[in-house]
């Protein structure tokens, strides 16, 4: 056993210990860098550049807010439409009649224990069902097709309401031809059988 100690015991350290320790430290520290960094991007910007990275055509751009309109009046804790929503379709139809424009239909709850989905006891799916219900109410009456319409949801204490915005997007037509032209053309696979 004496000479199976001896041969550990003879062992030196190539690096002083208090250096191992500082680049420990030196990499958690970057990491705890780079955990703050990521906490500050803006998440509509990354999603915006992944898209455009992957030439996603159906990619709609976020529209500049020109005007609003407010539902008032959801129960507390419910997602069922208000007998308040006839005005809120007659601005949705007047507002979206340019093809170019977008609706975003944003979902709030009060902030209150009580409203937020029975169910799944969260605030922010109370939010998105009151959203989703007034957006499905705009297309069953005709006045925008779903392809115009974006949900968002806004979990804060804003009131039981739906906020509807309109917004200028752009000519999607003009972009979506834009963008065909200026993809590459391909060539036809030629057919060698037929000659």
């Amino acid at each position: 056993m004496s000479s199976g100690t001896a041969r550990f015991d003879a062992m030196t350290a190539d690096r002083p210990l208090w250096l191992i320790t500082l680049a420990d430290l030196s990499l958690l520290l970057v990491g705890f860098f780079v955990l703050l960094q990521t906490d500050m991007i803006d998440r509509q910007a990354l999603a915006t550049a992944i898209r455009a990275g992957f030439d996603a055509p159906d990619a709609m751009p976020a529209p500049i807010a020109l005007d609003r309109a407010v539902v008032r009046g959801f129960a507390v804790g419910q997602a069922a439409l208000p007998a308040t929503i006839a005005p809120a379709l007659r601005w949705a139809a007047s507002a979206a009649r340019d093809p170019r424009t977008r609706l975003l239909v944003t979902g709030h709850v009060d902030g209150s224990r009580a409203d937020r989905d029975p169910l799944a006891d969260n605030a922010a799916l109370l939010a998105s069902d009151r959203a989703r219900a007034v957006a499905a109410a705009l297309v069953r009456a005709g006045v925008v097709g779903r392809d115009r319409i974006m949900i968002s949801t806004d979990p804060a204490a804003s009131g039981r309401q739906v906020t509807l915005a309109v917004g200028f997007a752009g000519n999607a037509d003009a972009d979506r031809q834009n963008n065909a032209a200026r993809q590459p053309m391909l060539a036809a696979p030629s057919n060698r059988s037929q000659q």
